[in-house]
């Protein structure tokens, strides 16, 4: 149930909604920042809400010094018109309905809860940097030093903006995503993969519970002396968790759809 009680903010700034986070902590407020994330609203775990849908940082668009600069308070619907990033695109013009992609955010779904969080696995494959404001001020990191599962950011730290460099966004690439129920509900099974230099990178959702990109994955199925049946089936055994097994599918029928989709993948990057 949601509190009928919470305070809501709109900061104009980074820097003002970091200082009111942390002066809304300090009167013991429970203050969350919010992007129009409904996940957070259903929740409803706090008494001060930080709005930061308007703040410019947060929703810039544009490349820079070699980087395409995305940012947190960008709609769903506003990265997957833009087309600057076609991966990024047609991954997050598969989550949820048109209707929830207008208000899910970029960060919104990052650092949501649910396990799915799609929108992370095109960075995770091109080793982007995630830029954040807190009360140590801006940091800039790469993303696999703060993504470990999750987006791990320190309490007051807000995400700004995510930075990906040009050279990677027209490079070869593939992302399927699988639903129980073809072409709505929650996703079963979601893969992406990105060709850099000859090398097949890839990233997963759906299968553990939480999205990942594993070295130790790649290399097996970039092993081109070995048949692409005894690629798929050693890396599905080297997951870095275990295979979910839930109402959308048994391990089992995700491991069957898993092995196909990879199979899937390597045939549209002639791998």
């Amino acid at each position: 149930m949601i509190s009928i009680n919470f305070e809501y903010y709109r900061p104009q700034s980074a820097q003002e909604a970091a200082q009111l986070f942390r002066d809304l902590d300090l009167k013991g407020k429970n203050p969350a920042f919010f992007s129009g994330g409904t996940e957070q609203i259903t929740h409803g775990r706090f008494n001060a809400v930080i709005d930061i849908q308007e703040v410019p940082e947060c929703r810039m668009l544009q490349s820079e010094q070699g980087y395409l600069a995305l940012g947190s308070a960008l709609t769903l619907t506003e990265i997957t018109e833009s087309r600057g990033f076609p991966l990024l695109s047609k991954a997050v013009r598969e989550i949820a309905d048109h209707t929830s992609r207008n208000k899910i955010t970029l960060g919104g779904n990052i650092c949501g809860q649910i396990f799915y969080r799609e929108a992370v696995l095109p960075f995770l494959l091109t080793d982007s940097k995630v830029v954040t404001l807190g009360a140590n001020g801006k940091h800039i990191y790469s993303i696999h030093d703060v993504f470990d599962k999750q987006l791990q950011l320190k309490k007051g730290e807000m995400l700004i903006l995510l930075l990906t460099e040009e050279r990677y966004l027209l490079q070869p690439f593939a992302n399927i995503k699988v639903r129980q129920r073809w072409d709505t509900g929650y996703p079963l099974v979601t893969i992406s993969a990105l060709e850099i230099d000859g090398h097949m990178r890839v990233a997963f959702s759906g299968v553990c519970p939480f999205p990942f990109r594993s070295q130790e994955v790649e290399e097996v199925l970039n092993d081109a002396e070995r048949p692409v049946e005894e690629r798929i089936e050693e890396a599905v055994h080297r997951m870095p968790g275990p295979i979910l097994h839930d109402s959308q599918g048994s391990i089992e029928y995700r491991q069957f759809v898993i092995k196909n989709t990879l199979f899937d993948i390597l045939s549209i990057l002639k791998r």
